[in-house]
């Protein structure tokens, strides 16, 4: 008997998922329907601000798969066909299509991957014509004709994260005059406080007018009841577009109506199967779930690519009979901001002491080449180590060209649970053209470790 998948959300977890399931299962033994709200599919929201600010094209570049490839793999995807209820107890969900019509389809198994939702602060003006939230290629597009408008030459980016800085640069390359609003005391609150103010140093000396520790009040509007300008407790920033970057959370709200169960972050719980917990035939994945961090032993909300497709991957291996789980993460991101790169792995001083860890610091600051070699680019490199036991907790790395993706060294050390007097002997790659002789991640370590037994000692 022919069994029928139901996949809510079409992009990375959802179609991978889908696409997974597929090749383990003929279509005459597995019915697979994807509904996608949207008029895209199975595309790089990552890579967004980066078309949006002219370093790639788009949107049709994002996209790795398009409708009609995954429909003639024997995925029949509906777009712009939005699910508004599910009612697990039934094994059924029910869809609206763009002309309102609506339908129950019933489901052997179903994936949610209904990813997340932009923040929008619930401030005066928020969803004046002018403000946009940058998460889906509609969303890119949106924002790509605000800027054709003419005229527009002061931008106004809410929030200092990933997304906030990202677009910091769009703005940039497009010539505009770009302030950087953000709550909190350093942008990159993902970072600690004193890597965060190396990123508004560099913001600053990009041009970027950052104003930190200002929460937005209002969006002002003009006559033509547009985006003006936005207004803190203390003063007002003229702007002729608005971008919003405050972080998105997760979009869970079916999931919440359905009665399914939810973390403190408010994402779906699921087991190592991506199994939403309590359900024998909901699945779940991407970044509308919640993850364990490997080094806290707490769960966390990350949106991020690299996950959802994991996750899907997983997911459709069990459905289509197979076995796989998803152990966790550790927590790594990169980004950057013109030549700036910013990247984190593990845990930062907050989160380690939320965790109930004592630990070290070490911080150091070394170059991407060797000093002699033409083009070496600085760096500001951050260790913390467990006090006592010297077990890496985590790395964040502020510099130019070659600095980000030296982070991956700390995530596969803390993967593998090593100490940092363990990392200074890592056999690491050494050229001159691609690192001192002491990699600067090694510096730091050796230090670190110099710091947990000088704490050895004392205690």
């Amino acid at each position: 008997m022919t069994e029928r998948l139901v996949v809510i959300g079409g992009d990375a977890a959802g179609m991978s998922a889908a696409s997974q399931a597929r090749r383990r299962r003929a279509a005459d033994d597995l019915e697979i329907i994807a509904f996608e709200r949207g008029h895209h599919t199975s595309y790089s929201a990552c890579g967004i601000p980066y078309w949006i600010g002219g370093a790639t094209d788009g949107p049709d570049a994002l996209v790795a798969r398009t409708a009609d490839e995954h429909r003639a793999r024997g995925i029949d995807l509906r777009l712009g066909t939005e699910v508004v209820a599910v009612e697990p107890d039934r094994g059924r969900v029910r869809s609206r299509d763009a002309d309102g019509r609506e339908e129950w389809t019933g489901y052997d198994h179903l994936v949610i991957a209904t990813g997340a939702r932009p923040v929008r602060p619930p401030v005066p003006g928020i969803d004046a014509p002018g403000v946009f939230g940058v998460q889906t290629l509609d969303d890119g597009e949106a924002v790509l004709r605000g800027l054709d408008r003419g005229g527009v030459r002061r931008a106004v980016v809410v929030g200092g994260g990933y997304i906030g800085v990202e677009m910091a640069e769009a703005m940039l390359r497009h010539g505009l005059d770009v302030t950087l609003v953000d709550r909190n005391d350093q942008p990159m609150s993902t970072l600690d406080p004193d890597m965060g103010r190396l990123v508004r140093t560099a913001l600053e000396g990009l041009g970027v007018r950052v104003v930190s520790g200002a929460a937005v009040r209002e969006v002002l509007t003009g006559p033509d009841g547009r985006a003006c300008g936005v207004a803190t407790d203390d003063a007002e920033f003229p702007a002729d577009i608005v971008v919003l970057g405050v972080g998105v959370r997760p979009g869970t709200d079916l999931a919440r109506d359905a009665g399914l169960p939810l973390g403190a972050h408010g994402g779906l719980l699921t087991d190592r199967a991506m199994r939403v917990r309590g359900s024998e035939r909901i699945w779940s994945g991407g970044d509308c779930v919640e993850v364990l961090n490997l080094v806290s032993g707490g769960l966390q909300h990350i949106a991020l690519g690299t996950h959802a497709n994991k996750h899907g991957r997983i997911i459709g291996t069990n459905i289509g009979g197979g076995y796989a789980t998803f152990p966790g993460v550790v927590g790594t991101a990169v980004s950057k901001v013109c030549d700036v790169e910013i990247a984190r792995t593990g845990l930062k001083e907050s989160q380690a002491r939320a965790a109930g860890l004592e630990f070290v610091t070490a911080v150091i600051e070394s170059t991407s080449r060797a000093g002699y070699y033409p083009d070496a680019a600085t760096m500001t490199v951050k260790m913390l180590a467990e006090r006592g036991t010297g077990r890496l907790l985590g790395l964040q790395i502020v510099g130019r060209e070659g600095a980000a993706k030296r982070v991956d060294i700390g995530a596969v050390a803390l993967t593998a649970g090593m100490t940092v007097d363990q990392m200074v002997s890592l056999d690491l790659g050494y050229a001159p053209p691609f690192s001192p002789v002491w990699d600067p991640v090694l510096v730091a370590a050796r230090k670190a470790a110099d710091v947990v037994r000088a704490d050895t000692r004392k205690g």
